[in-house]
């Protein structure tokens, strides 16, 4: 979980390939109006996302059995309850980065949806994971395989699943 270019995308799919578990991204399962209105820079609304949301929790509970890493931005603690309300053993992982580092790395990026302008109303957003919620913080200053590295020790995991 985190904001655009927290990383996201990038950790999921080595996380995922560490854990022998399918990789998935959320962009794909929003709506088209949802992605036309974050394309113009508008951002969505709690209204927006409920439907979203509850396909993700849907993927999570389809992989239940087998894993899954899915890259979802779940800013919000209601967001996460209600990931959590369809995948009750879903773990968060919160990519933390500075607002200068994350906004160097949304402007180098070409062909996203997610435009630049958005990072500032995503890092307003933003509730921080509470000590009640399954999940931890990676500080994303690293290496994608030192960010994959840390997660996979904090996890307990030191190669496959």
């Amino acid at each position: 979980m985190g904001v655009s270019a927290a990383g996201k995308s990038t950790v999921g799919i080595a996380l995922a390939a560490a854990l022998g578990v399918t990789f998935e991204d959320a962009d794909p399962l929003h709506s088209e109006a949802n992605r036309a209105k974050m394309n113009a820079g508008t951002p969505l609304t709690d209204e927006d996302r409920w439907p979203w949301l509850d396909a993700v929790g849907g993927r999570f509970a389809a992989h239940e059995s087998d894993g899954l890493v899915l890259a979802c931005s779940a800013l919000r603690r209601v967001y996460r309850d209600r990931i959590r309300a369809a995948a009750p053993g879903v773990l968060f992982v919160h990519l933390h980065g500075s607002r200068e580092l994350l906004g160097s790395r949304a402007d180098a990026r070409t062909g996203h949806f997610m435009p630049p302008a958005l990072l500032d109303s995503q890092l307003a957003t933003l509730e921080e994971l509470e000590s009640d919620e399954a999940g931890m913080v990676v500080v994303v200053d690293k290496t994608p395989e030192e960010i994959v590295r840390e997660i996979l020790e904090r996890l307990g995991v030191r190669s496959g699943r």
